[in-house]
């Protein structure tokens, strides 16, 4: 009877850190009755003589460590090297968007042209029957109704925010496709954080106090240090909003649409960035929190990606700006051709809608039916 149900075991490839989350969902899976098999990727990081301030995200030491956690739950654990690949999609397209003008979301990027394409190449290599990460998420399988198929059974995929609101990464995966769901779990989407770091204690996994990795896994310190290590910033005028000159900037890559701190003013503050001027080298700022400039009533998205079919416009859906922002209402109004953009409509208008940043469209109780990069806005 062992060896039976051995054989019928499904192999799953599992995304690891030396996390938690990774690990907890690890010990699921084997407990759901998988072949469980570790991938480890090896991502660019910025070297640094500051071992304090080094990320720990894809280092050597990350990688002993997974080692040990694998042993303990007897596991196979590979390694897979995308430096190369790191660099090239996820590095440098963060830098030339800042140095652009626009506030790109690494994480997004990097889900879809590397972690997931790296995971399901491996899946097929090794001959496994699905992926899965440490991502909180759901996914869910249901059949389409439809009496064209007659007998013939179909099924569609959904991707859903994770039971811990707290937590919730679905913003991050909104490019994934059906074939691509149907083939990927997500095992702790169903609990939250602490019931997961419960579940390694319980189980003696020595990650169940370890602390959360950064928000940007390549970059030492803060964003601001990091561009100025790597782009060339030119210094220019601060001015407000009717062209007054407060004060001078540090360059206008350091700057994004809405922000409060590291602006260098004195006197009326706090200011907030409320534009650039990249011809004349200008930051634009206002005292004003709820000032009128800083708010959008609409907003088109690029790059947009379906998860499922494309809605029937004008179509009603929540929209999530930026990862830690609520969903709010809007109508996605129209498609424009010639720029290849979605035209969206706040019911309300919304603070600091910021070039770059994904725009997730949810519908129901939290499932993601698509999203997309900010553009600013087209008729």
């Amino acid at each position: 009877m062992i060896k039976k149900m051995q054989k019928q075991a499904k192999k799953v490839i599992l995304g690891m850190s030396s996390g938690v989350d990774s690990t907890v969902a690890a010990a699921l899976l084997k407990q759901q009755g998988y072949e469980v098999i570790g991938i480890f990727m090896h991502f660019w990081k910025e070297p640094s003589k500051d071992k304090s301030v080094e990320n720990k995200c894809c280092s050597l030491e990350s990688y002993q460590e997974l080692k040990k956690i694998c042993r303990l739950l007897k596991i196979p654990l590979y390694t897979a090297n995308v430096e190369k690949e790191f660099k090239k999609e996820i590095v440098d397209y963060f830098l030339r968007e800042y140095k652009n003008g626009r506030t790109p979301n690494p994480c997004v990027v990097c889900n879809r042209e590397i972690k997931f394409k790296v995971l399901l190449k491996k899946m097929l290599e090794m001959e496994a029957d699905y992926v899965a990460t440490g991502h909180y998420a759901l996914a869910r399988k249901s059949k389409v109704k439809s009496q064209k198929l007659k007998n013939k059974e179909k099924f569609s995929y959904k991707l859903l925010a994770a039971r811990d609101k707290e937590k919730d990464q679905s913003y991050f995966l909104y490019n994934l496709n059906q074939k691509q769901l149907a083939k990927i779990l997500f095992p702790i989407g169903r609990y939250k954080k602490f019931e997961v770091r419960e579940m390694a204690k319980k189980l003696k996994l020595p990650v169940f106090d370890k602390k959360e990795s950064q928000d940007i896994c390549f970059v030492n310190k803060d964003t601001a240090s990091f561009l100025k290590r790597y782009l060339k910033l030119k210094k220019g005028k601060i001015t407000d909003e009717k062209g007054n000159v407060l004060g001078e900037h540090l360059g206008l890559p350091l700057y994004t649409f809405g922000q409060r701190k590291g602006i260098a003013i004195g006197g009326s503050g706090p200011y907030y960035v409320c534009g650039k001027d990249p011809k004349k080298n200008i930051l634009k700022v206002t005292n004003k929190k709820n000032s009128s400039v800083l708010y959008s009533s609409e907003m088109s998205t690029k790059m947009t990606n379906w998860l499922g079919k494309e809605p029937k416009l004008p179509a009603k859906i929540l929209v999530r700006t930026r990862y830690r922002n609520k969903p709010v209402s809007a109508i996605i109004k129209s498609y424009n051709t010639k720029h290849k953009t979605y035209n969206i409509k706040f019911n309300n208008p919304q603070r600091a809608i910021t070039p770059g940043q994904s725009a997730v469209f949810y519908k129901g109780r939290g499932e993601v039916i698509g999203g997309g990069i900010i553009h600013p806005h087209t008729n």
